[in-house]
């Protein structure tokens, strides 16, 4: 698993536990919010608003705020329109990243990103100035339990393009983002357990960092995390595994 997944992987186990649990809980509402707007309410024919509320009880998530978000994605209660954003830009040293918000405030946002990028020492850049580094692919994570036979053969029968194995954290199937649901709906009716699906930003190429400017970049990823309007951020890092070790506690 290389070192971003694994950073990850912490990140939800952090939330989960507590310690970030109201910027979870934002996260995961807006996404539930433009699920049932775009997909509606009715997770059974939605499989992207089934992977929401697969997330919200991850974090242990109120039944009733989950529904408040099905109903204000449906119309059935007011709320802020929410859109989505993307901002690209440069770590402390140089790294690429790619910001994807759901807000209901454009300019706020844009203006809160600018500065935690600023303060970290590194800077937004303009659109299209880092997305060359990335490609844009589905990602559907498989929990752990079928072989990886089951999970290539059921893949490719869903017009999947490839299977990563993440060994005892389960598989990792890609696909073409604009398909990402479509192709999710399909293995979980061949009774594949599913985490997340999700389109997102995977670098064509990764460069390893570790003590000082490792910690730069864990603490620029981080407070990028814990802004409530950030649903996902992408690097094209891996971290060593000392400062893994250390985040992990």
């Amino acid at each position: 698993m290389s070192g971003h997944n694994r950073w990850t992987k912490i990140k939800h186990k952090v939330a989960a536990a507590g310690a970030a649990k109201g910027t979870a809980f934002t996260r995961v509402s807006k996404e539930i919010t433009v699920a049932a707007r775009t997909g509606g309410g009715d997770p059974a024919g939605n499989f992207r608003l089934r992977a929401a509320l697969d997330a919200a009880k991850a974090v242990n998530m109120p039944n009733d705020t989950v529904q408040r978000a099905i109903k204000r994605g449906t119309g059935e209660l007011a709320g802020a329109s929410l859109e989505e954003a993307r901002y690209e830009g440069f770590g402390p040293h140089g790294e690429a990243f790619i910001v994807e918000c759901l807000t209901d405030n454009k300019n706020r946002t844009a203006g809160e990103i600018r500065s935690i990028f600023t303060k970290a020492g590194g800077k937004v850049g303009e659109p299209g100035t880092v997305t060359s580094k990335f490609e844009r692919k589905g990602v559907i994570e498989v929990k752990p339990g079928p072989t990886e036979d089951a999970v290539m053969e059921a893949a490719l029968d869903a017009g999947a393009d490839d299977v990563i194995n993440n060994g005892a954290d389960g598989f990792e199937v890609r696909t073409d983002w604009k398909s990402v649901h479509e192709v999710a709906a399909a293995l979980s009716k061949k009774n594949i357990a599913l985490g997340e699906a999700k389109a997102r930003y995977l670098p064509l190429a990764t460069t390893m960092v570790e003590g000082d400017r490792a910690q730069k970049v864990m603490r620029l990823l981080e407070t990028l995390e814990e802004c409530d309007d950030v649903q996902h951020v992408h690097i094209n890092v891996d971290f060593d595994e000392a400062t893994l070790a250390a985040a992990e506690g």
